[in-house]
């Protein structure tokens, strides 16, 4: 599921010009004939000043030595967010805009979508509290953005459905949705090693980069017991931060927090297995 996390594309040049910043950047997401979907992400890959956000953001990661916010990590979480959607549709989980409006299963994708390509944008402008800031350029953005999609009052539903979701993936985020709790656990399952391997490799460590940087993959299926099985393949048991106080804080308290099993397997033979196996 994370191979993109592996191939993350090397920074630009740092005297880059923003057009030969944001030139490459193309997000790609399997929409399976859902046309506002498929019209959602065209809008947005023609859009420079969103482009121009992703790049920022990723700028100021680096500057604060986080693991990467490029446009990379959006188009992770993206993938991410719709493969969890369609493993809980197709267990009958029932979304917000299909129980609460009415709408389809389609405009969920939609709403997870548009959350998965904005929940970061705030970054551009600053770390601290960049969820709110996310929450002020989505609010001018999309609704811009899904103009030819759908008509009024949808169009200012999904709008608002989006923003609570990107606003549940902070911290103290409490999602009243499943489309918002499926945000926030795809953005903590972007956490394989390609995402940390700047960090690492500059020497800047600490428990955030280290345990990024022990993940080797992140497997997600269809569950037996549950909805979705996570798998996890472990090189070093620093990566249990990372699964326990990324994931599970992500996924705890949510309303798929009783859909989703996590398993995070030490695969290493070269360390002391003090955790062989952990469990969320």
């Amino acid at each position: 599921m994370q191979e993109e996390a592996d191939a993350r594309p090397p920074t630009p040049p740092s005297r880059a010009s923003p057009a030969e910043a944001i030139a490459a950047i193309r997000i790609r997401a399997p929409t399976r004939g859902n046309r506002r979907l498929d019209q959602l992400i065209e809008a947005v890959n023609a859009d420079q000043q969103v482009k121009a956000w992703w790049h920022v953001a990723g700028v100021n990661a680096g500057r604060l030595g986080l693991t990467d916010h490029s446009w990379v990590h959006i188009q992770i979480v993206t993938n991410i967010a719709l493969r969890l959607a369609r493993l809980l549709f197709r267990r009958g989980i029932v979304p917000a805009m299909v129980a609460d409006h009415g709408m389809s299963e389609r405009d969920a994708e939609v709403v997870i979508a548009a959350a998965a390509l904005f929940h970061c944008v705030g970054m551009s402008i600053h770390r601290t509290d960049h969820e709110s800031y996310s929450l002020f350029l989505t609010a001018d953005k999309l609704g811009g953005l899904l103009a030819g999609v759908y008509p009024e009052p949808e169009r200012s539903v999904v709008v608002a459905e989006a923003m609570h979701a990107v606003i549940s993936h902070r911290s103290s985020g409490r999602p009243l949705t499943i489309e918002g709790a499926i945000l926030r656990v795809a953005d903590a399952l972007d956490m394989a090693k390609g995402r940390s391997r700047v960090e690492f490799e500059a020497g800047r460590l600490d428990i955030h980069s280290i345990s990024a940087y022990a993940i080797d993959e992140v497997r997600i299926s269809a569950g037996d017991d549950k909805a979705i099985r996570v798998e996890i393949e472990m090189s070093n048991s620093a990566g249990i931060f990372q699964v326990d106080e990324g994931l599970g804080a992500k996924l705890r308290g949510t309303p798929l927090a009783e859909h989703i099993e996590v398993i995070a397997r030490i695969e290493g033979e070269h360390e002391k297995r003090l955790v062989p196996v952990f469990r969320l």
